[in-house]
């Protein structure tokens, strides 16, 4: 069931095995459903600050969820491009913060549907 998300990270992995350890094979898939809409893979993120280079800096902060963020990027094109920049080096750990905050809203919405 893993193997339907593509670009999984070693520590994301880790971290699903984790939460969904103590559910059942029902509730996995459903957390495997909902997971797999809502987390973001590392190369579209990359691409999405690239973009920012081009003049709409800030769209991989609007799609992780910081709007406020996303907002001054993009009005002040990515911090002159040095918040672009911090961006790209550190999209793996942005990435990883992200989904690992969508899997444990993922297992919680599974389990608020089983009660």
């Amino acid at each position: 069931m893993l193997m339907m998300l593509p670009g999984l990270q070693p520590e994301e992995l880790l971290t699903i095995q984790h939460i969904t350890k103590d559910m059942t094979e029902e509730q996995q898939k459903q957390f495997l459903y909902i997971y797999q809409g809502r987390r973001r893979e590392q190369q579209s993120l990359m691409l999405m600050t690239l973009i920012g280079f081009l003049g709409v800096a800030g769209i991989q902060r609007f799609i992780i969820g910081e709007t406020v963020m996303g907002i001054l990027y993009l009005f002040t094109l990515g911090f002159c491009g040095v918040g672009t920049i911090i961006d790209l080096i550190n999209i793996k750990q942005m990435t990883a913060d992200f989904n690992q905050k969508e899997a444990i809203e993922s297992a919680n919405m599974v389990h608020m549907m089983m009660r």
